[in-house]
């Protein structure tokens, strides 16, 4: 194996694999290590924001994405209990104009993701090694990255590597980020959210996305592609942790369909509650993840491993791809010490700042149940569309930069909420 790699990434997935294939590309000798053998159904990032549709297209890795069955969703539509079924058409959000260069929304199963661009890595030069485990490392110039590799249960070869610069892009629970002491700020989680891939459904309009309230649960809706071609649909509910009995144990997924099948509100409720589970059940909690600086020396975390965003808000993807190319550009730069990573780090915390409000106040609208919560989404809906009050809702489509500064202020949201 060789040895003179100039970057390792150590984590194979979306963002990991996006930096790989953008770096190959320039040239520059790039190793990727990933612990899992194949992409695995993660119940999440599958969704890209129109501002992250953006970022993949200057990265040049759109066009392999759409070729391998990922699609745009071109509307979304908001049901409730105050727009049920048609009345909710008129306050249709067109996705397609949020962005010059973004078609809308881009929907695509996580696992196909991963292995679309992971093959669009290893076409340009990239070096994938499957299998790995037994991580250790050491900041430094050059960092000292090591692991085993070949085979299973620990017995694999060992191997060291002294590139010049090591990417954590391993997700949330990142070993790089603990293992070089970064830390890792929350918020208290607020409510859970569930998802699973269904099937069954060819009714579903495949260019709309959909998220709504009804009762005590908040939905979200979005369509995908089989490898066939097939349609399938991505149903996720948020809901609050005293309703977590229904969506735990053997029946969850049955639930979970039940639900769905008995929401009012939604058109095509029926035919979800009669739709075939082809993917895991999974929930997590709703919070922010951050990190105030994710960078060591010769260490830079990107992706879910330098801190997340609460995932109501579907911003995963956006925020990895900005990631990738922020980093990029400075690795392409010819630059590879911590300073060249002062900018990043800087407009990722602003950035990640930014979201956490925005999610905070999507929060409040969307996952607060019972008649109090319902009229405020009445009074908030009515001085955003009406009032054309200054929101930071849109900062979830157009990207947290597209508003001013005042949009995520204290005062901005009091007025909103009062």
């Amino acid at each position: 194996m060789p040895i003179s790699y100039e970057v390792a990434i150590v984590g194979g997935g979306i963002a990991g694999a996006a930096l790989a294939t953008v770096l190959a590309r320039n040239r520059i000798p790039v190793v990727v290590l990933e612990r899992d053998a194949v992409p695995i159904d993660r119940v999440r990032g599958e969704y890209i924001a129109p501002w992250g549709v953006v970022e993949l297209r200057r990265l040049g890795l759109l066009g392999a994405l759409e070729q391998a069955g990922g699609l745009f969703a071109r509307r979304t539509i908001p049901y409730g209990e105050d727009m049920p079924g048609e009345a909710a058409l008129p306050f249709a959000r067109d996705l397609t104009n949020v962005l010059p260069d973004a078609p809308g929304g881009f929907c695509m199963s996580h696992p196909a993701m991963c292995a679309t661009l992971a093959a669009e890595a290893e076409k340009v030069g990239a070096t994938f090694l499957r299998g790995v485990d037994g991580i250790e490392l050491s900041p430094g110039a050059p960092p000292t990255l090591a692991f085993r590799h070949g085979a299973p249960s620990g017995n694999g070869q060992r191997v060291e590597l002294r590139p010049r610069l090591v990417i954590g892009a391993d997700g949330r629970n990142s070993q790089v980020r603990r293992l070089v002491g970064i830390p890792l700020l929350a918020d208290p989680p607020h409510n859970l959210i569930g998802g699973m891939l269904v099937d069954g459904v060819p009714e579903w309009p495949t260019d709309t996305q959909v998220i709504g309230n009804e009762g005590r649960a908040h939905y979200l809706i979005f369509p995908q592609r089989g490898v066939g071609g097939e349609a399938r649909v991505r149903l996720y509910l948020c809901y609050d942790f005293a309703d977590k009995a229904a969506f735990q144990g053997p029946a969850r997924r049955e639930n979970l369909l039940a639900t769905f099948g008995a929401l009012a509100t939604l058109p095509y409720a029926e035919a979800l509650g009669r739709a075939r589970p082809i993917g895991p059940f999974n929930s997590f909690s709703n919070e922010d993840h951050w990190t105030e600086d994710p960078t060591r020396q010769g260490i830079v975390l990107i992706g879910d491993a330098a801190g997340h965003n609460d995932p109501i808000g579907g911003q995963g993807l956006s925020i990895a791809l900005r990631d990738v190319r922020l980093v990029s550009e400075a690795i392409l730069a010819g630059r590879c010490e911590r300073d060249a990573f002062r900018d990043y780090a800087a407009e990722r915390l602003e950035r990640m700042r930014r979201l956490r409000v925005t999610m905070r106040f999507l929060s409040t609208l969307r996952v607060e149940f019972g008649e109090a919560a319902r009229r405020r989404r009445q009074v908030v809906s009515r001085r955003i569309t009406v009032d054309k009050m200054l929101s930071p809702a849109m900062a979830s489509l157009a990207g947290p930069e597209a508003l001013p500064a005042e949009a995520f202020e204290q005062a901005t949201l009091d007025a909103l909420l009062a």
